[in-house]
């Protein structure tokens, strides 16, 4: 039987996020120079970085080995009690140890450390105590900060993870940085689904063929029956040689009725855009993408290396593939 009223159940989520907001506030706040060693250690390896942790620490864990390696930084989970096992055969000489334990004092985590120390590898922890025996193991401890869990009993690990999660991600991002992987990068390891198609693609596997072409010295009512016949919302203005040189479109003719009534009746070189942004076929997808949303126009015309029209590439095309957070 329902207890709680709507407002009270919206009440408590606001209530629990922030509290973890609170966790991450305060973490970063206190975030150190062991962060900077930690980035640089792990920079500085010549092996992979190796990923413990157990309960809820292991399921954060797993996303921090997966974001480190889809981020260039070679990584991979282990669970402590299958290391203990016989999962510890795939460390190397090289390998970089990262050790998720917000008390610092699981026995599971503990005993692996003390095998690992024997093999002189480099140990960086996350904890939430600086004193746990995980902590004073380590050769770079990292603290997350909170007051208390989100769980009302202070129990149930929920701002502790999400400090833990946030500091994983820092470091693969920081490391990402310095490491200068690029999106080109990014996309030989995700090739799949609609991010990896787009930071692979060209303007070419997007653009649309049609060629809406009018003569610099033509009129913009000339210019108005070809667009609505296209269905393009631009025409591109050449000369007589084929080459392009301006671009107008329907935002233009809107903008230009305000100050001219009747602009229809102007030759097209009069208030076209001159020299107008142009991609080739062969540039990707994702720079594209970056000019067309950075400079806030719908669509642009693609050229031949003669600087002839060959298409148009439009916002809308890229979309299709990228979120529109993504601008």
């Amino acid at each position: 039987m329902k207890k709680i009223t709507d407002n009270e159940i919206l009440r408590k989520g606001k209530e629990i996020i922030q509290s973890e907001t609170k966790a991450l506030s305060l973490t970063a706040k206190k975030l150190d120079k062991n962060f900077i060693k930690a980035v640089n250690t792990i920079f500085e390896s010549k092996g992979k970085v190796v990923v413990f942790g157990i309960g809820k620490s292991g399921l954060i864990g797993r996303k921090i080995a997966a974001t480190l390696s889809s981020t260039g930084t070679e990584s991979f989970f282990v669970h402590p009690v299958e290391g203990l096992h016989g999962d510890l055969g795939v460390l190397r000489d090289g390998d970089t140890i990262l050790a998720l334990s917000f008390s610092g004092q699981t026995e599971e985590i503990s005993k692996v450390i003390t095998l690992l120390k024997k093999r002189k590898l480099n140990i960086i922890s996350i904890t939430g105590n600086s004193r746990s025996s995980l902590a004073m193991m380590s050769n770079i401890h990292l603290k997350v900060w909170i007051d208390k869990e989100a769980c009302p009993y202070n129990l149930a690990p929920t701002s502790s993870t999400t400090a833990m999660l946030a500091m994983g991600d820092a470091l693969a991002i920081s490391l990402m940085k310095l490491k200068n992987f690029e999106a080109t990068d990014f996309a030989q390891i995700h090739p799949g689904g609609n991010l990896g198609k787009f930071l692979t693609l060209e303007v070419k596997d997007i653009m649309k063929t049609i060629k809406p072409t009018i003569l610099q010295d033509k009129k913009v009512a000339d210019a108005l029956k070809i667009m609505t016949k296209s269905k393009s919302g631009a025409v591109m203005v050449v000369g007589k040689n084929g080459k392009i040189v301006g671009y107008f479109t329907d935002g233009d003719l809107r903008r230009g009725l305000l100050k001219t009534p009747n602009i229809t009746d102007k030759k097209i070189s009069t208030v076209m855009t001159k020299n107008p942004i142009t991609f080739t076929k062969d540039i990707k997808a994702v720079e594209a993408a970056k000019i067309i949303f950075s400079k806030k126009i719908d669509n642009a015309p693609v050229v031949d290396k003669n600087n002839k029209p060959i298409g148009l590439v439009d916002e809308k095309d890229l979309l299709e593939f990228i979120p529109k957070s993504k601008k």
